[in-house]
């Protein structure tokens, strides 16, 4: 089975061929801990947990880090705002976010450096600049000599009057040019610091991550993953510091962005009372269904992220568990229109529409072997997308996903499709719970010579 990824680099579709076939690495960039995380921030999250799942399936070794940016401007301002020390607040954020990603069904990384562990390692690759004549220091600063490097920008392929712009950088005297960077600021007696070569002061964001990736997972890597957003000027200016500081070496094998997120076809903004952080998310749905709903859309696409699509998600997530809790199984292999799918640049959206053609035809097969293989081969492929719920005796049928009164005419057909089956299969208990279950829900059933009918009731 060939993985094919879209590599932003090259900016098209590759075979994925590691560095070495028996020990893959990837690096995604973690959140900065001073808030509650937003649903745009748990999408690489889901993302890159299905690549994971993938690799390792595919690979006898897969070493995934993900970090926590600790030491931040914001993460300063939060902490003067509320008067509390730095590391109580990202100790509690840092705690939250991975409470809520792992309801997400996102597996633990197996590396979570913190920025915080690795100064040393920082100061470390700032001297090598230096002495390499990529990097210069001046008033306490140490910046990134953008035109010492040639090819700078091959990432985001913006011209040089746009990166810039886009940077936003800061008008400074005491840089040499305008698209130069910070590799170490000085911190005033109020802010965290630490000693250097250069005074007391504290890291770019940009050096951090380049560092603990040199640390973790050494100077090459097959994988680094995050949002569009971060192409420029986080991800350039990653490429800058290890390339130059690893005598010209190759940082990067594959670069994969996940698209950005909208709510209710709006940027999400606190003034537009848009703002849906996964914390709040999680209150009301239960984890899967927000899941499911980050993989609706393929990863490099936009995604309109509405509540109604999460409960459009729930509902199909109730029928597939339904089946999984009323035939015996056992993990089998993925399908392999589902594998197709997924190795397919992480094409989710197929892997979903295989699954439910896989939920309809285990619903009219009406021999018991081989129902439960289709059922067994069902939870391998949840397994796959991370959708397999941690216990189905938990789940709640009709339950986590808001008001489910009002049920789509393709749900109430599938459930009397479901309870049709039952009957045949003499499960009159489940073609009971079914009528009860649609009876409570204000959908009234009628059996008749030539089917079932419904409508729903006053």
């Amino acid at each position: 089975m060939t993985l094919r990824i879209h590599n932003t680099m090259t900016r098209q579709k590759e075979a994925f061929q590691p560095i070495d076939s028996d020990h893959v690495r990837l690096y995604v960039c973690g959140p900065t801990v001073y808030d509650y995380a937003h649903i745009g921030n748990a999408r690489p999250v889901v993302a890159f947990d299905v690549l994971v799942r993938l690799l390792r399936r595919l690979y006898p070794k897969v070493t995934y880090a993900r970090n926590i940016t600790d030491i931040d401007d914001k993460i300063i301002r939060r902490a003067a705002e509320e008067q509390r020390d730095i590391g109580e607040i990202t100790a509690q954020y840092a705690r939250i976010y991975a409470e809520d990603m792992a309801t997400l069904g996102a597996l633990p990384p197996d590396i979570t450096p913190h920025a915080t562990g690795h100064l040393p390692q920082m100061i470390a690759m700032i001297e090598r600049l230096i002495a390499a004549g990529h990097a210069y220091a001046v008033e306490g600063h140490v910046l990134f000599n953008v035109p010492s490097m040639t090819d700078y920008g091959r990432l985001s392929g913006r011209n040089r009057d746009d990166m810039i712009a886009g940077a936003r950088v800061e008008v400074a005297p005491y840089k040499r040019d305008p698209a130069d960077f910070v590799l170490w600021k000085p911190s005033t007696p109020e802010q965290p610091g630490w000693e250097s070569p250069w005074g007391r002061g504290r890291p770019g964001w940009h050096l951090e991550c380049s560092a603990m990736i040199e640390t973790h997972l050494g100077d090459t890597i097959d994988i680094h993953g995050g949002g569009q957003d971060l192409i420029f000027p986080h991800h350039e200016n990653e490429i800058a510091q290890s390339t130059c500081a690893h005598a010209g070496r190759q940082f990067v094998k594959y670069w994969m962005h996940n698209g950005y997120v909208v709510v209710e076809g709006e940027k999400m903004s606190k003034s537009l009372g848009n703002f849906l952080t996964v914390h709040d998310l999680l209150s009301e749905f239960p984890g899967e269904a927000i899941r499911l709903t980050l993989l609706s859309a393929h990863y490099r696409q936009p995604l309109d992220f509405t509540k109604d699509g999460v409960r459009a998600a729930k509902s199909q997530l109730d029928r597939w568990y339904r089946l999984l809790s009323d035939v015996p199984h056992e993990t089998d292999e993925v399908p392999g229109r589902i594998l197709d799918a997924v190795c397919d640049d992480l094409n989710t959206p197929q892997a979903i529409a295989e699954l439910n053609a896989l939920v309809n035809l285990a619903m009219k097969e009406e021999e018991e072997e081989a129902r439960s293989a289709l059922t067994g081969a069902l939870a391998a492929a949840l397994d796959l997308l991370g959708l397999l719920p941690r216990s189905l005796a938990d789940w709640r049928y009709g339950a986590g996903g808001g008001d489910t009164a009002d049920l789509s005419a393709e749900i109430v057909e599938s459930l009397i499709e479901e309870r049709k089956n039952a009957r045949k299969n003499r499960n009159f208990s489940r073609a009971d719970e079914i009528r009860d279950e649609l009876s409570a829900k204000g959908v009234i059933l009628e059996d008749t010579p030539t089917g079932t009918i419904w409508r729903r009731g006053a």
